[in-house]
């Protein structure tokens, strides 16, 4: 099946999209890691947005090996 550009433009807006997102929740947990007044209520939101994080990184990643993948399949037919 051939990769059109439209296609390769569309993966890696998805790509880079998912990036934002994951360097968001970084940021975000970051946040709560700098500001928390050491209470059991800041350990437990950190901890959500580990999973978060830990989410948006996944997404990220899929949407990077999508993006290779059709990188691959355009130009070396793999």
């Amino acid at each position: 099946m051939a990769i059109e550009i439209s296609d390769l433009d569309q993966l890696q807006a998805d790509y880079k999209a998912a990036v934002e997102e994951w360097v968001s929740a970084i940021r975000s947990e970051e946040a709560l890691a700098s500001n928390a007044d050491h209470s059991v209520a800041d350990i437990d939101a950190w901890e959500e947005s580990e999973d978060a994080e830990e989410e948006a990184r996944e997404k990220a990643k899929t949407a990077k090996e999508a993006y290779e993948d059709a990188l691959r399949e355009k130009f070396f037919n793999i």
